[in-house]
């Protein structure tokens, strides 16, 4: 090692310039060495930290893999090879965290403590000791310069001695200093050295002794437990890229065939047809919510069926919130003041509307047929898109709706050109053909020239319009009767029963007897609903009473239709959809010809107990007539009895006359009396016999009404 340059200490009294230059010399050097010694402190640091991390890390590593058979993972928490082979990582992790912890405590005593000695102590010791030399020979400076000004007389000889005295303090304090700082200056000159090389020494065996320590913890036999493992890794790694080759194919695939999707507008139907054979679907809506009295708000959710539950669900939830209950409801298009596309779904019961905006025509009529089918519970059978492609072609073969209701509703889909023929192989919906409906034609059923009305009007309505008209303010239906209920036919009927319906559509039929003309109507107005989009029902409330049948608008309580009981020939309900209900009217004077009408309902409740109501009604009313009949018959008898007394009493009257006339005959045979008395005798003579005339007709009478 080279010699190592001093300051000489014997010159600090001369404090000469040449001295002052190699100070400054040193003083450099120092500031060089006080930034160096900074710098390699942070360095060596940052190894210690970096050190304590790895060691901290590297236990909690170890800690973590001890714990992994507690964890439940959602996938691949039951892998065994996985778990085994993690705890022998964890047993290796744990040994080397050991080791690094000896290598921080080593690198904090051998290292760390060397080189902060150096810097907190020796270093701020020179700077001190400069600040200290600065200070002594500025007084150096300023007590030479006050005894240099003495003046020559004798009066200032105590301030000679005062100036004498400061020059002698200030010159020993300064040389002092400069001594001291000299020798610090000095010495440093051998400090940095130690400085440098101790922490660096204090490292490297640190390090020898942990890597000792690794050899010795890492024998063979883990040197082949990791090259199995490594094995493992590449063949999961082949593994992963071929998946990632396989996904990035699909993307394209996709980016491909979804080009046309990413419009939100109506894609063309030749290349994306309308699908109405779901039982499923999933996708965004927007839901409208009020946030006022007649104030709505929309707010975009995920959508999703759920078996028969409309359910949705927001970003960022873990699961979805039940909606409304699809099971029996009804669902149409409705139009919205604010938005397109729009559809309503109303529960069973009426009590819960849900409104929806779909993003395209054609994502708000596959909507509506996935509702619709789930609505009919196809998605419980075992080939549930089969039932509703089945369903679908029901629709395809059914008639078309009548004009008048699509003049009405512009915003449906026009009906296609010509009617649809009707196959006589498809069975009503969601049921089987019986052997009646095998025998019989479907045309032997169904007037072929009659079309479905989907709204309440009357078929014979126009052809009784100039019959029907009375008096009395009302409106007409096909029966004569009016559309205003007095409070004596409410009073006189003993049966009140009040059901919710929907009207679904009605048309005329050819026999009103045959047992499967109401599924085959059903069927008809179904598929010619589901075929046209037709999801509008008008909501009535249906009165069954002994009389009559009464169609009643919930709103204005007006009497829409009335139907005589007498003309309600048969009333069934759906075989598969219990809600679904119809009856058969034949109108009065209808017997002859043979016209029917078939009016089909949907209605919140069981439709079979509609029908019972309905069969109730008709036992009551025919019981009602028998009583009434045997009453007038009673009273009918009750008269004869009374005429029979009469005729009694009048052949009664007519003998006690007889019995007169022959007493006075009698009288009359005198020889006084002859002429008068044969006169007398001829008289009572014609009255007798037409007096016996009149009561042998009024016996015989008598007897017949008897």
């Amino acid at each position: 090692m080279p010699g190592i340059e001093k300051l000489p200490i014997e010159e600090t009294l001369e404090d000469s310039p040449q001295t002052r230059s190699l100070l400054g010399v040193f003083e450099e050097d120092t500031t060089a060495m006080s930034n160096y010694c900074t710098q390699l402190y942070e360095a060596m640091q940052r190894i210690y930290d970096a050190q304590n991390e790895l060691s901290a890390a590297t236990h909690l590593t170890s800690r973590l893999l001890k714990e992994y058979d507690k964890q439940r993972f959602p996938l691949g928490g039951d892998d065994e090879v996985m778990s085994s082979t993690l705890q022998q990582f964890a047993k290796v992790i744990d040994e080397l965290s050991s080791c690094h912890a000896v290598l921080s405590t080593q690198l904090a005593d051998a290292m760390m403590f060397p080189i902060t000695q150096f810097k907190e102590r020796d270093l701020k010791e020179i700077l001190t000791l400069k600040e200290v030399f600065q200070i002594s020979s500025d007084d150096h400076d300023v007590a030479i310069n006050r005894y240099s000004r003495l003046s020559k007389k004798r009066d200032n000889d105590k301030l000679r001695v005062e100036a004498v005295e400061d020059v002698y303090t200030s010159r020993k304090k300064h040389h002092q200093t400069m001594m001291h700082y000299f020798c610090s200056l000095n010495t440093l000159q051998y400090k940095k050295k130690t400085a440098l090389l101790e922490p660096l020494l204090g490292y490297m065996q640190a390090q020898i002794s942990f890597f000792k320590l690794g050899s010795e913890n890492l024998t063979q036999q883990w040197e082949d437990f990791l090259g199995t493992i490594g094995t493992s890794v590449q063949n999961v790694r082949r593994e992963m890229e071929e998946e990632v080759g396989q996904m990035q194919e699909t993307i394209q695939e996709m980016e491909r065939s979804c080009d046309q999707l990413y419009a939100p507008c109506d894609p063309d139907p030749a290349h994306s047809p309308v699908c109405r054979n779901l039982t499923r679907k999933q996708g965004y809506l927007h839901i409208r919510s009020k946030t006022g009295l007649v104030s709505s708000s929309w707010e975009r959710q995920y959508f999703f069926t759920q078996g028969g539950n409309l359910m949705q669900q927001g970003r960022g939830e873990v699961a979805g919130g039940l909606v409304t209950d699809l099971d029996n409801s009804s669902v149409m298009a409705v139009d919205s003041d604010d938005r397109r596309f729009c559809f309503q779904v109303t529960s069973f019961d009426g009590k819960k509307v849900v409104t929806l905006q779909s993003e395209s025509r054609k994502d708000c009529e596959e909507w509506i047929a996935t509702i619709n089918n789930i609505s009919k519970r196809i998605y419980l059978s075992e080939n549930a898109e089969e039932l509703a492609a089945r369903v679908n072609q029901s629709a395809l073969e059914a008639v078309t709706p009548s004009p008048s209701f699509q003049q009405r509703h512009e915003s449906m889909r026009p009906s296609s050109k010509g009617r649809a023929g009707r196959a006589s192989s498809i069975s009503s919906v969601g049921s089987e053909p019986s052997p009646a409906l095998s025998v019989l034609s479907l045309d032997a059923l169904v007037a072929p020239d009659t079309p479905i009305q989907f709204d309440i009007i009357s078929l014979f309505s126009e052809e009784n319009a100039g019959q029907n008209k009375t008096a009395q303010s009302g409106r007409s239906n096909p029966f004569g009767e009016t559309g205003d209920s007095t409070p004596e036919d409410i009073e006189d009927s003993i049966l009140h029963q009040l059901f919710i319906v929907r009207f679904l559509g009605s048309m005329e039929v050819r026999t009103a007897e045959t047992a499967d003309v109401i599924p085959e109507t059903m069927r008809q107005i179904l598929a010619a609903r589901a075929i046209h989009n037709i999801f509008r029902m008008t909501e009535s409330h249906l009165l069954v009473t002994c009389d009559c049948l009464k169609l009643i608008d919930p709103q204005t309580q007006v009497t829409r239709l009335r139907f005589p009981l007498t003309s309600v020939v048969q009333c069934s309900s759906h075989q598969d959809n219990r809600r679904l209900f119809g009856f058969v009217l034949q109108p009065a004077g209808g017997q002859g010809d043979g016209r029917a009408v078939c009016y089909i309902f949907e209605s919140n409740n069981d439709g079979e107990k509609i029908c019972d109501s309905v069969g109730l009604a008709k036992q009551i009313a025919f019981h009602s007539e028998m009583d009434r009949k045997a009453v007038e018959k009673r009273k009918e008898h009750d008269k004869a009895k009374e005429r029979q007394q009469e005729e009694l009493s009048k052949q009664k009257q007519i003998e006690k006359d007889l019995e007169e006339q022959s007493r006075l005959i009698a009288a009359s045979s005198r020889p006084g009396n002859q002429p008068a008395a044969d006169g007398q005798v001829l008289v009572l003579s014609n009255s007798h016999s037409e007096d016996s005339d009149a009561g042998e007709e009024g016996k015989k009478r008598g007897e017949s009404e008897a």
